[in-house]
């Protein structure tokens, strides 16, 4: 996984969705960013994962807690983010999808 640092300035909104958290059983993500907000100025991407907020771990983090911790940011808001590594289907020297490799794509 590939981490990164955004440094949105504050106040909010900061123009992001978020998806995610221990009470969902997943990692706490992007679902979605608002074009033209400070989210989009700052590189987020859709998908990506939150790691940290304001340097502290996102790991075993509700959602809620996750949101009341963004709330509080009123000046700055510092997200360490990861980015995922997924699987794209590649065709390889097959004649259809019967043919198929994954092969990892990083972004």
């Amino acid at each position: 996984m590939s981490a990164y640092t955004v440094s949105l300035p504050g106040p909010g909104p900061w123009g992001f969705r978020l998806q995610g958290g221990k009470d969902f059983n997943m990692p706490l993500t992007i679902s979605r960013i608002t074009p033209g907000s400070k989210a989009a100025q700052g590189n987020l991407v859709q998908g990506d994962i939150i790691v940290a907020i304001d340097g502290v771990s996102t790991e075993g983090m509700t959602h809620l807690e996750a949101q009341n911790k963004i709330k509080m940011a009123n000046y700055n808001l510092a997200l360490t983010m990861s980015k995922l590594i997924s699987a794209d289907p590649v065709e390889t020297s097959g004649n259809g999808p019967e043919h198929l490799q994954l092969v990892r794509n990083r972004r």
